[in-house]
């Protein structure tokens, strides 16, 4: 794989790790949620990857295929399980029984996921760092 394919497949980590640290604020900023448009409590969501074909934006400049194998959101899924239910016979959305529907959100698990995301991103920003660097030496020696 080229430098420039090397680009490519890092770029493509950073948008499935933005994707998903989107999607696990989602999670957080709703945990308490217990009431949705569609009805009921906010329903977790997580982010499926899946790997594939990336090409260079330079392929066409170099006349090659410059391809890798990078990562993209293959879509993202809803947590099917019944809500948490909690007894709290004054709020507003309690049932008759008293039970208030919430969603079945760990905080303390979402934020280490937010933080692997994070970490994750950051590996990709340094993995296209390096590569920078290895081009900017490359061009030097042509000097």
């Amino acid at each position: 794989m080229s430098l420039f394919g090397s680009l490519s497949v890092s770029a493509s980590g950073m948008d499935a790790q933005r994707a998903r640290a989107e999607v696990l604020a989602e999670n957080l900023a709703n945990s308490e949620t217990t009431r949705t448009p569609e009805g009921g409590p906010y329903r977790r969501k997580d982010v499926v990857f899946q790997s594939s074909s990336v090409e260079s934006p330079f392929a066409s400049e170099f006349q090659s295929a410059l391809e890798g194998q990078g990562v993209k959101v293959a879509g993202i899924s809803v947590d099917q399980r019944p809500p948490e239910k909690r007894y709290l016979p004054g709020h507003p959305d309690a049932d008759a029984d008293g039970y208030v529907a919430y969603p079945r959100i760990n905080p303390a698990e979402d934020m280490v996921d937010l933080m692997n995301a994070s970490r994750g991103y950051q590996a990709n920003v340094a993995a296209i760092s390096a590569v920078k660097d290895m081009i900017q030496r490359s061009l030097d020696l042509l000097k």
